[in-house]
């Protein structure tokens, strides 16, 4: 693109993989456009970007880079090239202090559960196929009917109260049907017994930049501004302006400043946000009506923090992720040498990360940074992982809104929200919190191409992506299926 033939500006609010895919299509499929990009942290990523330390780079969670969509992959290959290399992956399950393979093989899973408990599982697993729940309106439900009530027991209600700090029977069925779905006991075992592989969750290789996934978002981020958009880090976005039903300003501040200082508007001809959807109703001014307002404070959202810990020796162990559902309090445990040598400056030493799920304000999260350090030091230790004494330095990094809850509320709100939403004319939400669905990289990523191909005409329905015929028509809601199932934004062509 000439950046001297830019006359639309178009307003991006988040600088994580959705906004910033948002920014690179625009200038690599348009004419015309000029995108700033408007991101609260110093770092490009979002909860995809890389954090460093003395030389050691961290990745915020795991994330392999996988996929399915053939604009998304091409866009990986533009950006990163040969800095993209190949990881075989290796994680497992700690659980009465024993290791289990995930995927599942099956002799270990037998070595390590007994074959009387083996026995069980199965029978429950045939009791539930053939009298399963006939409702599944939540995760216990969906999960009980296809794996039965005894591996259910063993390998879910605890972690997923781990994982989301509230009971199974609290969370919609629909986020299992989208995260786990094609997988099924027998699919694990014909898998681990050598037949073909076409379950997203099992696979045994990805992809992985060099230094991390930050490394692709820095490098778009720099695309951008070399092709005349801006990328103005440190900038977070606490105002968007509107007449009627078009956004026309955004207002923002120096990320931390203090809410007396000024606000400094730009005008813009299209917005496309990745705020969480409760953040960015309660910024529009004029407000939006009582009823939209209500709908988004009863969005919830789950926060996570990870405590990275150098270690004064080699790897402990080989897995990308070891997942933990021991009553310790963390939840996974990363090794990022497994995940790209290149992330540690010193092959002596080793580089683990403890991730706790957590509420912005309780115990966790408030926690003092040394305090966590001791904890996750100490639980390394209690999984026999290793010592305590072997911690040479660490640090702590918070990551508020990782992930949006699918409770029972959640899904008649969005609906609210998004039919409001969809009446703008130049306005766009996208990526996970934008659309309040727990989607991969990829799929946040193709929901801001089809964005900023809207923008050039296209008629991309947004709430489409990642949603399956068959799990969109299961778990539809019935009273609001006819808008919620069809509605397109004007804004989209």
């Amino acid at each position: 693109m000439n950046p001297e033939k830019a006359t639309v500006t178009v307003a991006i609010l988040g600088g994580g993989p959705a906004g910033l895919t948002a920014a690179y299509t625009l200038q690599k499929e348009g004419e015309g456009f000029r995108p700033v990009v408007f991101e609260a942290l110093d770092i490009p990523g979002g909860i995809s970007r890389t954090e460093s330390m003395d030389g050691y780079r961290f990745d915020i969670g795991g994330h392999r880079f996988l996929t399915k969509v053939p604009e998304v992959s091409a866009m990986w290959r533009e950006i990163l090239g040969s800095e993209l290399i190949r990881v075989s992956r290796l994680s497992r399950i700690y659980y009465r202090g024993r290791f289990f393979d995930y995927p599942l093989k099956p002799l270990n899973a037998l070595r390590n559960i007994g074959l009387y408990e083996t026995v069980r599982i199965l029978l429950s697993l045939l009791k539930w196929r053939l009298r399963p729940f006939p409702r599944e309106d939540n995760f216990m439900q969906w999960v009980t009917n296809r794996f039965g009530g005894r591996l259910y027991m063993h390998f879910f209600h605890s972690y997923t109260m781990k994982v989301w700090g509230t009971p199974p029977t609290e969370i919609r069925a629909d986020w299992a049907a989208q995260r786990i779905q094609n997988l099924s006991l027998w699919k694990a075992i014909t898998t681990a017994l050598g037949a073909r592989n076409t379950t997203r969750s099992l696979v045994e290789e990805f992809d992985y930049p060099r230094l991390g996934p930050g490394q692709m978002w820095e490098e778009t981020a720099s695309c951008v501004a070399a092709a005349g958009g801006e990328v103005r880090m440190g900038t977070e976005v606490v105002a968007l302006r509107r007449e009627d039903m078009r956004m026309t300003q955004i207002g923002t501040r120096p990320s931390g400043a203090d809410p007396e200082t000024p606000i400094t508007w730009q005008p813009a001809d299209h917005v496309i946000s990745s705020l969480d959807l409760r953040a960015l109703i309660a910024a529009i001014d004029p407000p939006p009506p009582p009823e939209i307002r209500k709908a988004a404070a009863k969005l919830r959202y789950r926060d996570f923090l990870i405590v990275t810990l150098i270690l004064d020796h080699p790897d402990p162990f080989p897995d990308n992720w070891i997942y933990v559902h021991t009553r310790v309090k963390v939840g996974r445990i990363q090794n990022f040498r497994a995940w790209s040598p290149d992330m540690l400056p010193d092959k002596h030493t080793a580089s683990i990360g403890m991730e706790y799920f957590c509420q912005e304000g309780d115990g966790l999260w408030t926690m003092p940074d040394d305090e966590l350090r001791a904890l996750a030091a100490a639980e390394l230790e209690e999984l026999g992982l290793a010592a305590a004494s072997t911690v040479i330095t660490g640090t702590v990094i918070r990551q508020p809104k990782a992930y949006p809850v699918y409770d029972s509320h959640y899904q008649e709100a969005l609906c609210v929200i998004r039919t409001w939403l969809s009446q703008f004319e130049n306005f766009q939400t996208v990526g996970r919190n934008g659309l309040h669905r727990y989607n991969n990289q990829d799929h946040s990523m193709l929901s801001a191409i089809y964005a900023a191909q809207n923008i050039m005409g296209a008629r991309h329905d947004l709430w489409e992506v990642n949603v399956e015929r068959s799990y969109h028509e299961e778990f539809q809601v019935k009273d609001i299926g006819a808008e919620h199932g069809s509605a397109v934004s004007p804004a989209q062509g």
